[in-house]
């Protein structure tokens, strides 16, 4: 019932003003009752009494402390007591008349009243409810007393406003989406996504031309779900549809209907639904959907309760559509394991669209256009940005040219140069170079060294990838760094390419060996990489020397899968025995080529990836076996 009190703006008005007069009539019934109090007083007073209310001046001629009036009390000297506002009137048996201040730091009254509280006191009382001293400050108390009663009145409406703003949810009636009436994206401006724009290429048909989907009897797809790793486009994809078919796009996010208060989340959803259908044909994206969550059955609370509400709203909502709404729900995650199993039924979001990672013709495109938008010099080779930037998605890549960006402008040049945009690259993968290389003595030097020339020339020798360039100059967390670009944008591998791939994170750990007879801290991460791919061959792609195909990703259950994990770990332990040996070997082989990279990287400290392959290739075995 309080929702739809609060949901009433004509009953929010009604509710303050009624407060405002309740207020108001509790003032005026304070002041009638003190009218009253003094009138009844007033026929009943004595006459030194009535002169202290008529004629206080006569009494605040001459002002005492308290002191003066204790001895006067302890005499018996005093006749007659006039409490007033923010002073004590006394009248002495002898006639003299002065007051004393009364205050919040000295409570006169108060201490009075103590004294006398447990026997008869020799003198009269009066209260002087209208009498007030008006002397330096002497209207202190009654100002203070009205400021106060009006500051009260402010913050009681102002705790009103607050509550009532933060029930409904800040803004419920107001706009909680992002509306955009004409969009000028289209699926020209989209480079890549080839197969998710293909996918939507039915939607924006329905949008164009409902009339021959209704001639049919055909029902539109009500939602759909477009998945992908995060930057890949979803959003940009989204507006592109609405700019396709030249419809409204209202946006939304998935985090917008949550509310510390139960049953806003509902009303949000209804209000953004309702937007929907008044700008319709439209299309109504929700971004990270999977914020909404999944409905839950165990009732731990109001919190549950309330996402359950908003799903099931959701749900009504997505429902309720007619299929000449002209409404299109675009739904897009990163998670679609978190998203609600009933939103992703036919009927609503049933249309699933993948959005992939760009591969490396796409990747081109995406560079020339955002280097496009800045000043670059000429001969900029797009080909090979492309092919360094391997798995990196569109937001991505738009960050690299914004680094390379501020490399260019913090090195004073009037344009943005390859050399820039590697640099951004290598920030982006490798991370920035930082100061360590001032605390490396020598011989740590020389051994990051040799650590870095093998992997470089395992990767070189089994083509595990392009070995672009080797430092031995601090980046990121790492003290050293090869970097190696795959060949080609792969979606499948085979099995000797995970173990070159193995064999190579193991080179640095096996040159060590060699030179030095022992091992470093240095492999820990590179140990960390091959067991993960190692237990991975073994346990989920039946690549194990077992020959066992069982995937014990199969296996919901812990205790079932602890066994034969086990078995996993034990045998991905062989697999890396055995790779080690055939690192060992590779780089024996080619301890010519370890030697010649290593003196390189002492003398330049960083080698680019030309001068490995020639030493792997031009090394005579004569100097390998040296």
């Amino acid at each position: 019932m309080l929702s739809k009190l609060l949901r009433n703006k004509a009953a929010l008005a009604a509710l303050a003003l009624a407060l405002l007069g309740g207020a108001g009539w509790y003032g005026w019934q304070r002041h009638q009752a003190d009218d009253q109090r003094q009138a009844l007083a007033a026929g009943s007073l004595p006459e030194t009494a009535r002169a202290m209310r008529d004629d206080p001046d006569a009494w605040f001629a001459a002002e005492r402390d308290l002191s003066t009036l204790g001895h006067d009390l302890d005499g018996g000297r005093v006749a007659t007591l006039g409490l007033a506002r923010n002073s004590v009137l006394v009248s002495t048996r002898d006639g003299a008349r002065y007051f004393v201040q009364d205050g919040d730091a000295t409570p006169v009254a108060q201490w009075v009243l103590n004294r006398y509280r447990d026997r008869a006191a020799p003198f009269q009382v009066v209260m002087l409810n209208n009498v007030s001293y008006k002397g330096a400050g002497g209207d202190a108390g009654n100002v203070l007393e009205v400021v106060g009663r009006s500051l009260n009145i402010l913050l009681m409406l102002g705790l009103l406003g607050v509550t009532v703003w933060m029930v409904r949810g800040g803004n419920v009636g107001g706009r909680q989406y992002d509306l955009n009436l004409k969009v000028e994206t289209t699926f020209d401006d989209v480079i890549g996504a080839k197969e998710a724009k293909h996918a939507l290429q039915d939607i924006a048909a329905f949008l164009k031309t409902p009339e021959s989907f209704a001639a049919l009897g055909a029902r539109p797809s009500a939602g759909v779900l477009m998945s992908g790793p995060p930057g890949t486009g979803k959003t940009l994809l989204a507006r592109a549809l609405a700019g396709e078919c030249g419809v409204s796009f209202i946006s939304a996010s998935g985090s917008d209907f949550t509310s510390k208060f139960y049953g806003v989340g509902p009303m949000k959803v209804k209000a953004l639904f309702k937007a929907a259908r008044k700008h319709a044909p439209c299309i109504l994206f929700i971004d990270e959907i999977d914020g909404i969550g999944k409905r839950t059955s165990s009732g731990n609370g109001p919190a549950e309760s309330e996402g359950n509400r908003i799903i099931n709203q959701v749900l009504v909502e997505m429902d309720g559509f007619a299929p000449g709404d002209g409404v299109i729900v675009v739904g897009a995650t990163n998670l679609v394991d978190n998203v609600d199993e009933a939103l992703l039924r036919e009927g609503r979001f049933d249309r699933r669209v993948h959005v992939k990672l760009p591969d490396v013709i796409d990747r081109e495109g995406i560079f020339r256009l955002y280097s496009g938008k800045v000043k670059t010099e000429p001969g900029i080779d797009y080909e090979q940005l492309a092919r360094l930037t391997t798995g990196l998605s569109p937001a991505a890549v738009a960050s690299i040219v914004n680094q390379a960006t501020l490399l260019a402008a913090k090195a004073g040049k009037a344009s943005v140069g390859q050399h820039e945009f590697q640099e951004a690259i290598e920030i982006s993968r490798m991370g920035e170079i930082n100061g360590a290389v001032r605390a490396l003595t020598e011989a740590e030097r020389e051994r990051v060294a040799v650590h870095e020339a093998g992997h470089a020339v395992i990767a070189q020798l089994l083509g595990v990838g392009r070995v672009e360039k080797v430092t031995i100059l601090p980046r990121g967390g790492a003290l050293g760094v090869t970097l190696v670009s795959p060949p080609e944008d792969r979606h499948l591998h085979r099995k000797s390419e995970l173990e070159h791939r193995i064999v190579m994170l193991l080179g640095g750990r096996c040159a060590e060996l060699l030179t030095y007879g022992e091992a470093s801290t240095g492999a820990a991460h590179d140990l960390q990489e091959a067991s993960r791919i190692a237990l991975a061959m073994v346990a989920q792609y039946g690549f194990g020397g077992s020959g066992s195909l069982f995937n014990l990703a199969a296996i919901d259950n812990p205790a079932l899968v602890q066994p034969e994990m086990g078995n996993a770990i034990e045998e991905a332990k062989q697999l890396l025995s055995r790779l080690e040996e055939q690192c060992s070997a590779h780089l024996t082989s080619h301890a010519g080529a370890l030697r010649h990279i290593v003196a390189e990287l002492l003398d330049k400290e960083t080698v680019p990836g030309e001068t490995v392959a020639r030493a792997v290739a031009e090394v005579s075995p004569e100097l390998r076996a040296a």
